[in-house]
Parts: structure tokens; sequence; C-alpha cells
């Protein structure tokens, strides 16, 4: 049941991200629906820290499945590029117009990280065997 709150969470981060991403126009809202999503999301990793030991088990790489591996991967990419994507978008909202377009690219790739993080999730909580 937990780990269906979880996923029902992360699912939720990713229609706020598109959401987001759809009302891109209207800056004060996607700065707030972002700034939200990133937020929710750096939420659930600690709730997923605090619940399952994820650090933990994320650092014994070697004895790890291949899917736990990649998403792992994945998921601390997507939160890398959320610093990115800080810098860029504090920049933009400053009046650094020449941050626009690697905003915007960064903004895409971050958010099919945050695609295949809550896709490769499924795999990584699979029971062995």
């Amino acid at each position: 049941m937990e780990a269906l709150f979880m996923q029902i969470q992360s699912f939720c981060i990713v229609i706020l991200m598109a959401l987001g991403i759809y009302v891109n126009k209207r800056r004060k809202l996607h700065v707030k629906i972002m700034s939200l999503a990133m937020i929710w999301d750096v939420a659930l990793i600690l709730q997923i820290e605090l619940s399952r030991s994820a650090i933990l088990k994320a650092s014994k790489a070697m004895d790890n499945g291949l899917a736990l591996n990649i998403h792992v991967s994945i998921a601390i990419s997507t939160v890398v590029f959320y610093c990115f994507m800080l810098y860029t978008g504090r920049a933009v909202l400053s009046g650094k117009n020449a941050f626009r377009k690697r905003h915007r690219a960064l903004g895409y790739t971050t958010f099919l990280l945050r695609i295949l993080t809550f896709v490769t999730s499924f795999w990584a909580v699979a029971p062995k065997g």
C-alpha cells in the first residue's frame, strides 16, 4: 500500500510538470507549478529514504539488480537537472534572455528524465524471482 501511495505521488508530479510546461507562457503560474513539482519530488525522495533506507540500498550498487541501478541513476540525474533548471530559470526571470533556449532544452530533458524515473520505478520495486 505504501508503494502504491508513492507511485501515485510520482504520477502526480509528472502530471504537474506537464501542466507547468503547458502554461509556460504564463510565467508566474509556470514558476509556481514547476517549483511545487520539484519540491514535491524532493520531498518524495526524502519520504522514500525515511521509509526504505533508499540511499543505503542504492549505495550497494554491486548487489542491486540492473533495473534498480538504472532507476537510481536516472532519479539522481533528475535531481541534478533540477539544480540546472533552478539556475537557468532564475537567470531567465532576472532578464537574461540568453538563458531562455538553454532553460527550455534543459526543461524538456528534465521532464523526460522524470518520466523515465516514474517508469523505471515500477521495475525497481518489482520483487526478484
